[in-house]
């Protein structure tokens, strides 16, 4: 398709609208538009940039967030039988910053995502918004979300807890467990358990704890309280309430909790996944990293995907002199996985055994290189790159890599 047939319109996306501006191949602006954020303004787009295509032309539509905004568009447009190219935010920024007049505007914005589409246009990957995986990571985005509002109740808790049961942490070591929750529900300061015997005590636990709790844990319970002394202050019965709410907010949470990991669970099937059967990755952490990623066949090859996470090492070099370095872009919540999930390979079991000796050879082969343990251990997430990346691509399940002995390394 040759350039001056086609009509380039880059569209700057926001949460209520969005401002679209069409260029044909010399960089002249054809026209503008600008649509709310709802299918039912969308025809107003194509039909704006119908005006401007003819039998030899054509138009391609380049979205800046073609994942978050522009979800909707873009899906619409492709349903539509238009092409569709994803576009860099940083490529944009730097068409924006590429000029000695600095702008910022909607309408500016659009322009230079349509510059880019031009100047790019072989080099952009095709906007792919899947239904399946942009699902995932909102169960996975909204996971991340109860466990930060989980973790500040939590601490509001201990900081009442501590007040009124001193020694709690001696016999409720997670005070987010259901057992615990509902004793601090039931008894949120000592002036509640006045009377409380060991076997009443126990007869009311022993159904939330599944019949672990025992009369000899009660008798430990009110014994702890006892040789904490007297914690009751002034307006006790303010305190109450608010560790009342504080638990009923943590049963909120371990419910909603739960109802977002058996969605996962139960959507994790589609993607005919096998990233399970890898040491280290539970349903979470391939969730996650699925999410992160997106369909695989984005990236051609496993080196794209390290870049895309950041991992794969970057050369600055000038007059021949250079190093490689690590890249400060990249996708960080996905780096991340693939280091912590490196740590894991490499560690040792309490008794000294590597629970992964083929990686942990491998660690010591790097530290023996003169590597430091963060460079070692990035060399290790390198290789779980390529891994995960091949176990995606084929569906294969994970295999663990041959020992190789002194007598073949001779």
């Amino acid at each position: 398709m040759r350039k001056e047939n086609i009509i380039y319109v880059g569209i700057d996306l926001h949460k209520e609208t969005h401002t679209a501006v069409m260029l044909n191949c010399w960089n002249q602006k054809l026209g503008e538009i600008t649509i709310e954020n709802k299918p039912a303004e969308f025809h107003k787009l194509t039909r704006k940039v119908s005006r401007f295509v003819t039998e030899e032309k054509t138009s391609i539509y380049g979205l800046e967030n073609a994942y978050g905004y522009g979800r909707i568009l873009a899906v619409w447009l492709i349903e539509k039988g238009n092409i569709v190219k994803g576009v860099n935010t940083a490529m944009s920024y730097a068409q924006r910053k590429s000029v000695p007049m600095y702008q910022k505007s909607d309408s500016y914005d659009a322009e230079a995502v349509a510059l880019v589409l031009i100047n790019m246009l072989d080099r952009l990957p095709d906007a792919i918004p899947d239904d399946k995986y942009w699902t995932l990571s909102q169960l996975v985005n909204r996971r991340d979300n109860i466990n930060v509002h989980q973790q500040k109740v939590k601490n509001q808790l201990h900081e009442q807890l501590c007040m009124a049961y001193p020694s709690y942490k001696k016999f409720f070591e997670d005070i987010g467990r259901p057992t615990a929750l509902y004793f601090f529900g039931e008894y949120p300061s000592t002036v509640h358990l006045r009377g409380k015997t060991a076997e009443g005590l126990a007869g009311e636990l022993r159904p939330v704890s599944h019949n672990n709790c025992s009369v000899k844990k009660a008798e430990k319970i009110l014994e702890l309280v006892r040789t904490d002394g007297e914690t009751l202050r002034d307006c006790q019965e303010s305190r109450d309430i608010i560790t009342r709410g504080l638990v009923r907010d943590l049963q909120h949470y371990r419910e909603q909790m739960l109802e977002v990991e058996t969605a996962i669970k139960e959507l994790l099937p589609y993607f005919h996944c096998t990233l399970m059967t890898m040491p280290g990755i539970d349903i979470v952490t391939a969730a996650e990293i699925l999410s992160e990623i997106g369909n695989i066949e984005r990236f051609p090859n496993a080196s794209k995907l390290a870049k895309f996470a950041g991992i794969a090492p970057v050369n600055f070099s000038s007059a021949g002199k250079g190093k490689d370095v690590c890249p400060k872009q990249g996708n960080r919540r996905l780096q991340a996985i693939f280091y912590f999930l490196a740590i894991q390979m490499v560690q040792v079991s309490p008794s000294g055994t590597p629970r992964h000796p083929v990686f942990r050879e491998y660690f010591q082969k790097k530290q023996d290189e003169r590597k430091n343990k963060q460079q070692a251990l990035i060399c290790i997430a390198r290789r779980l790159v390529n891994i995960v990346y091949g176990m995606l691509k084929n569906h294969t399940e994970y295999r663990e890599p041959e020992r190789r002995t002194e007598e073949e390394t001779v």
